[in-house]
């Protein structure tokens, strides 16, 4: 078994023309292009995507290699999946040959077997540099092709970067350097899962809602920061893909998830250090005002020097807790804490900012004052939320959503009685029972 880890870029052409020089700046070593065919598996029912497991062949001159890959984790395109190789002397299926404990323990290994089909195949062109970079060897990949599934196709070209000796400080700082000059943007879809779909009928992938955190029980409040910060990053990501794609309402919902990472900073504020986050603050609010413009293009903006400088510090800042050389004894004992103390907490502390804001009845320029206020402290319900019930946390928040959603398409007449029936809620974390 190995553990790749990994960043993934959508490149463009003209980032394509200048890696070569821009790679000459390292001590690097260059293999020459080469053409390679991955064909992948699935059984009709998507059993091995229901166990979030991929299998492929993949051709490379008269040789073959069978591998699969297991579930893993993704945070803002830096991937870490568990995957095995096989060597094979001719392109045909063989599970057998894979370790026997990576199958769930109902799977009837033959059966599956029978049930596999070619689903879909990425052919492509790559050209690699194993670049020493500080204390690391990184491989740099540059893929150029097109996957396929029946009819329906689309074009690749990707720039991945994988350490294969080092540390992922190293990766991160040399994917800084490599994205400097703009036209990458980090992929939030890897070559199978844009197969997959493509296989599924290129259906159009529906927006989705900001959900409410889902800590794991008995979670520390440092846990938490992590697993909030992931959410807020898949939220993003999975977004940025539709905005690009050509769904313009998008933009709102990227920059919903922008806010997100911003009020997890606020929310964690009485524990971090400003100073342990003045670059990441700063690179969010440009970018959310960028995101404010209406006229603002996907392309343009996502494939920016500046777009993808906001994602590799905030991704940096997550993966290596950047806020660790920042936190005293103190702190550190309280981050140690119950994530469902300080959640309860913080909860009572959000209802009652809203609750002094809307306390009384509001001009119809008072309640746009109040809009921004009440955009974030909705977001902090959405974080902080997930250790009672769903029902009761979301009857809640929508209550609130009412209101913002009265001030925001300036329905007057409702503005007040949402407003009475949002201070008038009872606190669900101190009546209720945690889940």
């Amino acid at each position: 078994m190995t553990l790749e880890i990994e960043l993934k870029f959508i490149a463009s052409p003209a980032a394509i023309a200048e890696l070569p020089a821009q790679l000459a700046e390292f001590s690097c070593q260059h293999s020459a292009p080469q053409k390679l065919t991955n064909i992948y598996y699935e059984t009709l029912d998507n059993r091995l995507r229901s166990w979030d497991m991929g299998l492929r062949i993949r051709g490379f001159d008269d040789s073959y290699e069978m591998t699969i890959k297991t579930a893993g984790k993704v945070v803002a395109g830096l991937h870490q999946r568990p995957e095995y190789n096989v060597s094979l002397s001719r392109p045909e299926l063989d599970l057998s040959l894979f370790p026997a404990d990576i199958w769930p323990q109902e799977c009837d290994l033959d059966a599956l077997q029978a049930a596999l089909k070619p689903l879909f195949r990425t052919d492509f062109v790559r050209e690699k540099w194993l670049i020493t970079f500080q204390d690391s060897e990184i491989e740099l990949g540059l893929d150029q092709g097109e996957v396929t599934a029946g009819e329906l196709s689309e074009p690749l070209s990707e720039i991945e970067l994988e350490i294969k000796q080092g540390n992922t400080a190293d990766l991160l700082a040399l994917a800084s350097l490599v994205g400097k000059n703009g036209g990458l943007r980090l992929g939030g879809l890897s070559k199978a899962a844009r197969g997959y779909h493509l296989a599924q009928g290129n259906l159009l992938r529906e927006a989705r809602t900001l959900p409410v955190f889902q800590a794991a029980p008995k979670a520390t409040v440092e846990q938490a920061l992590s697993g909030m910060l992931e959410m807020a990053l898949s939220h993003w990501q999975y977004h940025e893909e539709l905005w690009v794609r050509g769904d313009k309402a998008a933009r709102m919902t990227v920059l919903q998830a922008v806010e997100t990472v911003r009020q997890v900073l606020v929310v964690y504020g009485g524990l971090i250090p400003r100073k342990a986050t003045t670059e990441l603050r700063a690179l969010l609010t440009e970018l959310a005002e960028q995101l404010e413009q209406k006229g603002i293009d996907a392309q343009t903006l996502c494939l920016s020097a500046s777009y993808l400088k906001c994602k590799l510090v905030l991704t940096s800042w997550l993966a290596m807790a950047g806020w660790k050389p920042f936190i005293d004894d103190k702190s550190q004992k309280k981050l140690d804490g119950s994530f469902k103390r300080f959640a309860d907490i913080m909860l009572g502390r959000t209802a009652a900012d809203l609750k002094e804001a809307f306390a009384q009845s509001l001009s119809e320029e008072g309640f746009r004052d109040q809009l921004a206020r009440l955009k974030r402290q909705i977001i902090s319900f959405h974080l902080l939320s997930g250790a009672y019930p769903r029902e009761e946390a979301l009857a809640y928040i929508t209550v609130w959503t009412e209101l913002q959603q009265a001030i925001v398409q300036q329905q007057h007449a409702w503005e007040d009685s949402a407003r009475q029936h949002a201070v008038m809620q009872t606190a669900f974390w101190l009546n209720g029972q945690p889940r």
